[in-house]
């Protein structure tokens, strides 16, 4: 089992620690704001880094990564230790990050996750990583505690590329799924007959049979529970945003993964950036 320091204890943070501690590694947290019932805490990021073999940061974004990455927490650690970064951060931070570990000697891995709250607290996240064979391998049993899917994309940077691309589908299919069912509406059309239809025909996606926007027709969907998240409008703007600056640098025309941006952006302004991203069908039914 590996002592590990957990940076980052909020909505995500917390459960994924919860699930090192039950998997017998000895962890230490850090979080400036949230609390953390059940991890050993420590004043600041370089206090719980000092002598891990692990150091694991889930944080708001890039320039927090790189201000623990600065505290001098990684000269602390144990000779041979690890970092994993399981933030969504831009492409180039994650790249950064890689370059400040490996100057101090050390494995790292850019690692975030697809799966929200509830894979967080299930242990059952997917895990995109980005990083050399090696540490992709030192990292698999430790992110076997926290998640079932554990996927090595590429080198420095790859994780987060695949978070920032798999997230501007999702944003997309939302407000697709959203439209088809605002259309079927006003058409006249039930909302289970909408659902019995393109769930199963062509038009099937995740958006629409794991997370349906309507309530009543997927169980486990927060349009049951008021849109409570779940995967917040405003972590999806976030996503969405990273994925337009992504495609500016690399030159690639996303015009839809934009034109989502602008939809959830707006319903963020209107007071949905609490709400669950599948409430943006409130934006669509009231423009």
């Amino acid at each position: 089992m590996a002592r590990i320091a957990f940076i980052g204890l909020g909505n995500m943070g917390l459960p994924m620690a919860t699930n090192l501690l039950r998997a017998g590694h000895d962890v230490t947290g850090h979080d400036p704001v949230a609390e953390a019932p059940g991890i050993p805490r420590a004043p600041d990021a370089l206090t719980a880094a000092k002598g891990a073999e692990c150091l694991i940061t889930m944080l708001p974004g890039g320039a927090h990564v790189r201000a623990v990455y600065a505290s001098g927490a990684l000269a602390a650690m144990a000779p041979g230790a690890l970092v994993i970064d399981c933030s969504t951060i831009d492409v180039a931070d994650a790249r950064a990050a890689h370059a400040s570990a490996a100057e101090a000697g050390l494995a790292t891995l850019d690692a975030p996750v697809s799966g929200g709250v509830g894979g967080a607290t299930a242990a059952s996240l997917t895990f995109m990583c980005g990083g050399t064979a090696a540490a992709f391998a030192q990292a698999q049993p430790i992110l076997a505690a926290m998640g079932k899917r554990i996927v090595h994309c590429g080198d420095a940077g790859a994780g987060q590329a695949a978070k920032i691309c798999n997230n501007m589908i999702l944003g997309i299919s939302m407000v697709a799924v959203a439209e088809a069912f605002v259309l079927a509406e006003k058409l006249g059309l039930s909302h289970q007959a909408m659902f019995d239809v393109a769930a199963n025909a062509s038009g099937q996606c995740w958006s629409l049979t794991s997370y349906c926007p309507v309530p009543g027709l997927v169980p486990a969907s927060p349009a049951n529970n008021e849109y409570r998240p779940g995967f917040a409008t405003a972590l999806m703007l976030k996503d969405l945003r990273l994925a337009a600056g992504a495609a500016k640098s690399a030159g690639a025309n996303t015009a839809l993964g934009q034109h989502a941006a602008d939809i959830f952006a707006r319903f963020a302004e209107a007071g949905g950036a609490g709400l669950d991203f599948s409430a943006v069908i409130r934006a669509v039914r009231e423009p």
